[in-house]
């Protein structure tokens, strides 16, 4: 026996079959009602238990065969205030706890959503698109209500700090004072990351629900789509687009006959690789310990292994330097192939002709100051006629240096992978 009934063992009746779904019924009317006793409740198929109760509650007769059952919760208070001295809401406390307002709990639920939005907007960051459609999924899936309902409505505050703090948005906002702590080579892993916005070096781990907001935002930044990836190397892409470094031995940039000025051992094994035209792989970690300042004045990016691979086996130690991206650039290209700008290089930067392949040779260009590479409208229709192509997927973007150029991907709805220009990239890497 509960200790609610022998507390109240004058309540023991109202444990009985012919009761249960009746008090259940009332509970759930006046928590929608804030406790009003108005209106009625009805039992559906009742039982012959519930159907004597209902008799003895109102003294009115009810038929055997009756499919639903209605009584008004007037009836029902009155009945239970002559019969125990108790009413209805007196009596539903006793048996089963306080009754919720869950009115009250949606208006406080709503205002604490609304205070977390307001918060967030407030953000030097509100005036970016892709931030502003991140706080609108978030508060349209359920993200946002969910947090609400946990009591962690202040991990939105932490993800904000965290967003504001990336390296990429902090080059967007130079006057902003706050300034990260100091690291070697300008790098920001993730526990410093995490301890300089959150005071938590572990705020960041892999799988907590904060690294899984920020990298929601981060995925709505990068601006194709796509949700967040589920693998390690997906992730710690994502996080090297924003420039913090998830682990900088991971991070990683494939080279070809990029020859380096110093006298440092990595400097060694790429003035070696290149003697030999052999492809090379630069970690973050090593170009941060070690420096590297390519000697090359032009430098050639691509987007595909394919084109490097192509590369090394046809031209050898003869291609220019080329850089492959691998896709998004990783925090280790971004690294090498802005201290060769700094040293004094040119960029000829290209990747597929996708709508992410847009978007990073836009921030190529931006970034680094690069020269698109075969990346126009022209280019682009000579390589779309020979040979099948898959459909465009994911938001379209623009290309500022050849607006033409989306204009007719747009039109035409077809990819075209820069495998497909091999002839020409090949030759362009001969004659420099």
């Amino acid at each position: 026996m509960s200790a609610e009934r022998r507390e109240y063992p004058e309540h023991d009746e109202l444990q009985g079959e012919g009761w249960s779904r009746l008090l259940a019924a009332a509970r759930r009317r006046l928590e929608r009602t804030s406790g009003a006793l108005d209106g009625d409740i009805g039992l559906a198929a009742p039982s012959e238990a519930e159907r004597r109760t209902v008799i003895g509650i109102t003294g009115r007769y009810r038929a055997e065969n009756a499919q639903r059952l209605a009584i008004s919760l007037r009836e029902l208070d009155g009945y239970l205030h002559d019969r125990y001295g108790t009413g209805l809401l007196t009596t539903l406390d006793r048996l089963h706890g306080p009754l919720r307002d869950r009115p009250a709990e949606r208006s406080d639920e709503e205002a604490r959503r609304e205070q977390a939005l307001k918060s967030a907007h407030s953000s030097r960051l509100a005036g970016q698109g892709w931030f502003a459609a991140w706080l609108e999924r978030i508060a349209a899936d359920g993200t946002l209500t969910r947090l609400v309902r946990r009591g962690d409505a202040p991990l939105l505050d932490a993800a904000v700090r965290v967003l504001e703090r990336l390296p990429g948005d902090r080059d967007r906002f130079p006057g902003h004072q706050d300034r990260p702590p100091a690291h070697p080579a300008g790098i920001l892993p993730l526990p410093v990351l995490a301890e300089w916005a959150t005071g938590d070096t572990k705020a960041l781990v892999p799988g907590s629900p904060l690294e899984q907001l920020v990298l929601r935002a981060l995925a709505q930044r990068v601006g194709d789509g796509r949700a967040v990836p589920r693998d390690r190397a997906g992730r710690r892409a994502l996080w090297e687009s924003a420039g913090a470094i998830a682990d900088d031995l991971a991070s990683q940039v494939l080279v070809l006959n990029i020859r380096a000025e110093g006298d440092t051992v990595v400097c060694d094994w790429l003035r070696d690789a290149a003697d030999f035209g052999i492809p090379f792989r630069l970690t973050l970690h090593q170009l941060a310990t070690a420096p590297v300042v390519p000697a090359a004045r032009t430098i050639f990016v691509c987007e595909n292994p394919a084109v490097l691979r192509a590369a090394a086996g046809e031209l050898q130690d003869t291609s220019a330097a080329l850089v492959c991206t691998e896709g998004v650039a990783s925090a280790a290209c971004h690294k090498l192939l802005g201290d060769a700008v700094r040293a004094g290089a040119w960029l000829h930067w290209r990747a597929d002709f996708d709508w992410a392949g847009l978007r990073i040779t836009a921030d190529a260009v931006a970034r680094h100051g690069a020269r698109p590479w075969r990346m126009t409208a022209a280019d682009y229709t000579a390589a779309l006629g020979e040979g099948e192509s898959t459909p465009l997927a994911g938001p379209p973007t623009a290309s500022p240096w050849d607006p033409e150029l989306a204009r007719a991907m747009a039109e035409s709805g077809s990819t075209v992978m820069e495998e497909r220009l091999l002839p020409a990239l090949l030759s362009d890497l001969t004659r420099t």
